[in-house]
């Protein structure tokens, strides 16, 4: 199984050699910076979450793949210009997770017997603190990378507030916080400067966040919940419409509306039947 991993890893660093390479390479591939493949690196990774969340496991290797892919390709853009390789980014990998895990590997000579997961987690914040400290990041919010999905990092810079006691005593106390949010993205409507709205928009997003992390919630997995809840009801409420002859354009909004309940019903009727 082992010989089996690093052949085919050996294999798909020399596909990406052969892709880049300059004379009989893809020019496709030939063209690509770091820059121009970081989105697609993104994407990927969001169709490995898609996949869990959908728990196709079919679709699972597929999608770590075009994951792994992203990862050998950045690898080698910086190879050919002579920054580092594939095998230092295996390579330090390798060794942060050996140094952050003493108890496993046994470069921790007060550990005698493993830490519980209490334990472990704050070891584990321990050691990136140390990092930090290392590449000369300080400040309590320091290590949230900036290009995180705006969610998770509102989500992630509160938790890191919340370490030093910057937080609200539980979720009510963040949904008063929202009625005051609302109140005041209300406030600015018969204005409607867009700077004022957005900056209250972006209190309000920053609000929801704080919110589902208190719920113990991934807000952006509840954002493509609800994006694949909205997708699924309005086709199926398209299809209804679409069923009398009548496209969305021909019916009214209340007829519309009338559809997505009739949908909504549909579902809670199977939901009742499972």
């Amino acid at each position: 199984m082992h010989d089996t991993a690093e052949a085919e890893l050996r294999r798909l660093l020399e596909i990406m050699a052969a892709l880049r390479h300059p004379e009989h390479g893809c020019p496709w591939d030939c063209g690509q910076t770091f820059a121009t493949i970081a989105p697609y690196t993104i994407e990927e990774a969001y169709e490995v979450a898609d996949a869990i969340a959908r728990r196709d496991l079919g679709a699972l290797p597929d999608e770590l793949g075009d994951l792994l892919f992203q990862v050998v390709y950045h690898a080698r853009i910086a190879e050919e210009d002579g920054s580092f390789a594939f095998a230092d980014v295996a390579r330090r990998i390798g060794d942060k997770m050996v140094r952050r895990h003493p108890h496993v590997f046994g470069n921790d000579p007060g550990c005698n017997a493993p830490r519980d997961a209490t334990m472990q987690t704050g070891a584990w914040e321990d050691q990136k603190r140390s990092e930090r400290l290392m590449h000369a990041q300080t400040g309590s919010l320091a290590g949230v990378p900036p290009g995180l999905p705006a969610l998770t990092r509102a989500a992630k810079l509160t938790a890191r507030a919340s370490r030093v006691g910057f937080d609200w005593p539980d979720a009510g106390a963040v949904l008063n916080k929202l009625d005051e949010e609302i109140g005041e993205l209300r406030a600015e409507l018969p204005d409607g400067d867009p700077s004022r709205l957005a900056d209250e928009m972006g209190d309000l997003l920053f609000v929801l966040a704080n919110l589902a992390r208190k719920l113990s919630l991934d807000p952006e997995a509840c954002l493509r919940q609800a994006n694949q809840k909205f997708e699924r009801r309005f086709n199926m409420m398209e299809h209804m419409i679409e069923s009398k002859q009548l496209t969305l354009l021909e019916v009214s909004l209340e007829e519309m509306e009338a559809a997505w309940q009739d949908v909504k019903d549909v579902e809670r009727a199977e939901l009742d039947r499972s």
